[in-house]
């Protein structure tokens, strides 16, 4: 996270300013289908061998009056989804292989490709929501200069950062290990991800 961006999130979180309470960010959830996508193992990205890459398309609405980044922060918190962050995505290729993460962009715009070099480049824009099984692999193509995305993970699992041949091996024995976490980051217990992500 960068500075500039820690010392905002803590000034938030200490005063409640431009900050809403776990109530009023889910009330700013928008009740939108999952868009499912599922990609298989190229080699150097394995992608969860069961679970698909979920995407909701303007899910979350961002009034002027609360900063974006602290909407997604409250609405993945409220939801069990913790340790947040605030910044880009990378623009090199990488995956988690033991642990699942949220990506919510809160302004700005990006073409991000999912799944590895046989996967697919979306574009994602303020109020969208991406959440990737472990394995998921992804990277930032190209991105407006405002862009700005929260990330958060579940309370269970470790984070971990894997992008070369090397940690193939490992990673195809965690990632089917990693569980599927209780609830889905924006919707919460009866989220869309419940259904998708079963054993």
């Amino acid at each position: 996270m960068s500075v500039p961006q820690r010392m905002k999130k803590a000034a938030e979180q200490a005063t409640g300013v431009a900050r809403p309470g776990p109530r009023e960010a889910t009330d700013l959830v928008v009740a939108r289908k999952s868009n499912e996508f599922r990609f298989r193992d190229d080699g150097l990205v394995p992608n969860h061998p069961s679970w698909p890459l979920l995407v909701y398309r303007g899910a979350v609405t961002l009034p002027r009056d609360f900063d974006p980044a602290a909407v997604m922060e409250e609405l993945f918190s409220a939801n069990g989804w913790a340790d947040s962050w605030r910044n880009g995505i990378y623009s090199y290729l990488h995956y988690h292989s033991r642990i699942h993460e949220v990506l919510g962009v809160a302004r700005g715009s990006a073409k991000v490709r999912f799944g590895g070099k046989k996967g697919r480049t979306l574009t994602l824009r303020a109020g969208d929501v991406a959440v990737l099984p472990a394995g998921t692999g992804h990277q930032c193509i190209s991105a407006s200069d405002d862009f700005l995305v929260v990330g958060a993970y579940p309370r269970s699992g470790t984070y971990d950062e894997c992008k070369t041949p090397a940690d193939h091996a490992r990673a195809i024995v965690t990632i089917p290990k990693v569980e599927a976490p209780p609830a889905d980051p924006v919707y919460g217990s009866d989220g869309p991800l419940l259904a998708a992500w079963k054993d």
